[in-house]
């Protein structure tokens, strides 16, 4: 049976040899080379990359050789590479768009397909639902069966055979290192971390940016250490995902070098993981609000910021303190990344660890993350910790949660009614503001908030809550907790 493919958030995602398969990648490359030869006829170039997970060779080639029989020029990028180096490089060459086989955070187990258009960014919902149609017509003129055959002829035999590539068929090769890093380092005040004598601990957690942030920072004559800087495609076990719990290595390396940051990146870069010196772990809501407070303090720049709904409103907050124009957004960054294009924000950030600037990619970069809190930290002379008291002294405290709630199918039934809802009043709480932006958000009178969220792919609901204290806090996620469930638990 063919599975349907559908571009999510960021992309396309599935288990390897369950769904994940030459045959469906094959379908899905198709569709993304139907829609670039469809909207340009001639001379179209797509960069191929990829982050270090099994196979990941081998769906590039294959995508490429793919693109070659519709007209589309391959440029293949060889080593893994960063999905924030991938746009740039989109950009930088001009480039139509680019295939990135990913999976991101995701466990070893997954792969994925990013698409991204010729301005770098990533391929919008209008875009997408294009290139599922395009798979759909793939697959109703015999391609999915076609699709099934050996990997040794990854073009759909019902192409005529002159449009495929020959045996000796090579792609042009592009590296997209060197303008990357050098972007970053007219971006990034490599001086000034220099200057204080900042040590730095770095974790690419095994992914695409092993060699990047460090080589960039060695080059600059800062001292950095790293840990897990070599390929291993099942991530020692677990997803590449720097959060909390799986950076006690980098804590390691942190306590025995005495480094006054550490600074980690999930497996295809996009995500970011900040330390503090006393090894405690900053939240990326916390990341984003420091982070934009400093731009504004350091660049001047105040033309806007952007954040998701799930994301604290302490950047509210700063936006009121510094006169900024907030944008609010549903969940996914690519709807950051057309304020980042239209050049309406100094900085956006989504509480999942997506952040971008002003003048830069219109792609989450955790690499970028990284370095400007090496930066931030270097210029302020004080840590995280320091400058986050003093961020709570200007604009008040908040402290966000985010927790996932599975459902019985009963359950989810009852829920999504609840959620068609606008209730008045919260187990005693006055809702001042229903917002609508992306699932359900109550506001109350006390500034503390509640977002519902159903996933779209699994019985969850994802819940986002936030107060002016750790005890607030608990009793909102309590009254939440009740909220979902409680139809079932009298």
């Amino acid at each position: 049976m063919t599975i349907p493919i559908k571009f999510g958030t960021s992309g396309w995602r599935a288990v390897m040899a369950e769904e994940f398969t030459f045959a469906n990648v094959r379908r899905a490359v198709n569709g993304i080379a139907m829609y670039v030869a469809s909207q340009k006829s001639k001379g179209a170039r797509i960069l191929i990359g990829r982050d270090p997970r099994f196979l990941g060779e081998t769906f590039c080639a294959m995508a490429a050789e793919i693109l070659a029989a519709h007209g589309v020029t391959p440029l293949m990028i060889g080593d893994p590479a960063p999905t924030p180096a991938i746009s740039y490089a989109v950009i930088h060459e001009h480039a139509d768009g680019a295939i990135n086989i990913t999976a991101s955070h995701n466990p070893p187990e997954y792969n994925g397909i990013k698409f991204s258009t010729q301005d770098g960014a990533p391929a919008m919902p209008e875009v997408t639902k294009q290139i599922e149609q395009h798979i759909a017509d793939f697959d109703a003129a015999g391609g999915a069966d076609k699709a099934s055959e050996p990997p040794s002829s990854s073009l759909p035999p019902s192409r005529p055979s002159s449009s495929r590539p020959s045996s000796s068929f090579a792609p042009s090769s592009i590296d997209p290192r060197p303008s990357y890093l050098a972007r970053l380092g007219e971006v990034i005040d490599l001086d000034a971390i220099k200057k204080a004598n900042l040590r730095v601990a770095f974790d690419p957690l095994w992914g695409a940016a092993r060699g990047y942030s460090d080589h960039l920072l060695r080059e600059a004559g800062i001292t950095v250490e790293t840990v897990h800087d070599y390929r291993d495609v099942l991530f020692g076990g677990h997803a590449p995902e720097p959060d909390d719990h799986l950076l006690e290595t980098l804590r390691g390396k942190m306590r025995e070098t005495q480094a006054h940051i550490g600074i980690a990146t999930d497996g295809d870069a996009d995500r970011f993981g900040i330390v503090d010196q006393d090894g405690t772990f900053f939240q990326p809501n916390y990341i984003i609000a420091l982070l934009f407070d400093y731009l504004v303090e350091t660049r001047g720049w105040k033309n806007g910021v952007a954040k998701s709904v799930a994301t604290t409103n302490m950047v509210n907050a700063l936006a009121r303190h510094h006169g900024v124009e907030l944008h609010e957004t549903p969940v996914g960054f690519k709807y950051i990344g057309e304020l980042v294009k239209q050049d309406r924000i100094a900085i956006g950030g989504e509480e999942s660890a997506g952040l971008s600037i002003r003048h830069h990619v219109p792609e989450k970069d955790g690499i970028l993350a990284g370095l400007l809190c090496c930066e931030m930290v270097a210029r302020r002379k004080k840590t995280l910790r320091a400058q986050l008291e003093q961020l709570f002294v200007k604009v008040g405290s908040f402290y966000p949660r985010r927790e996932n709630f599975r459902l019985t199918p009963e359950v989810k039934a009852q829920f999504t009614e609840k959620l068609r809802q606008d209730p008045k009043e919260f187990f005693g709480r006055k809702v001042s503001e229903i917002v609508r932006t992306d699932g359900l958000k109550l506001v109350f009178d006390d500034g503390s908030w509640l977002c519902f969220r159903m996933s779209g792919t699994e019985p969850v609901v994802r819940l986002y809550s936030e107060a002016g204290s750790p005890e607030e806090l608990q009793n909102l996620s309590e009254a939440a907790r009740q909220w979902i469930f409680h139809e079932h638990s009298r």
